[in-house]
């Protein structure tokens, strides 16, 4: 199912539950418009956006976790996908984005925090930073939450990382992708992009 992967040796990869609002983000970050369908999990194989002459693409894995109509081993399979995805290329990958959804993230890790349940957010978190990829997560949707800071501190905990969400700022970018405010997001990846002396990349973020 994965491969498709074009010949670029760079990649920024994004990760995320189904309907965290990817698609759209990655149409802020590119101008590109790919199909994204009114219902999630439409983006079933990875969209490469590798449209620049550089040796270097954007990867959109498809969505896990949840979808109508998509049966359960068909969504533990796409699960599956991704991280093997991110396995096999971890090495040519110079950032992950883990993509969440402000409003509902903390809620859904908490509820999937059982004995012997990591939430899929936190694995894939950890996994990235395990695989050495520097890993950012994209909290979206902020127009939509409230008690933002809290919000933010509380999923900074979930993540293991010690609040004030604000001394994480490379790590944590509160984002808003359909009113085009993803600025925290693109300080994040060049920050990243410019530990790993790769400046010539800045120009995409």
């Amino acid at each position: 199912m994965f491969e498709n992967r074009p010949d670029r040796s760079d990649e920024v990869v994004f990760v995320g539950r189904s309907n965290v609002g990817k698609s759209t983000l990655m149409r802020e970050l590119t101008g590109h418009t790919f199909e994204t369908g009114g219902k999630p999990g439409v983006t079933r194989s990875p969209n490469f956006y590798d449209w620049a002459s550089d040796d270097f693409m954007l990867t959109d894995l498809p969505g896990f976790g949840f979808m109508s109509g998509v049966p359960e081993e068909r969504r533990e399979q796409i699960k599956t996908d991704v991280v093997r995805y991110v396995e096999e290329h971890a090495d040519d990958i110079l950032v992950g984005v883990l993509v969440v959804d402000g409003k509902s993230v903390v809620d859904i890790i908490d509820r999937h925090s059982g004995e012997d349940e990591i939430p899929h957010d936190v694995e894939l978190f950890y996994f990235l930073r395990d695989l050495g990829v520097p890993a950012v997560v994209a909290v979206n949707k902020m127009d939509k939450v409230d008690d933002r800071d809290e919000r933010l501190d509380d999923l900074c905990d979930r993540l293991g990382l010690h609040p004030p969400w604000q001394q994480w700022q490379d790590t944590v970018a509160p984002i808003s992708a359909k009113r085009g405010n993803i600025d925290a997001l693109e300080e994040a990846v060049r920050t990243h992009l410019h530990d790993q002396k790769r400046d010539d990349l800045l120009k995409f973020f």
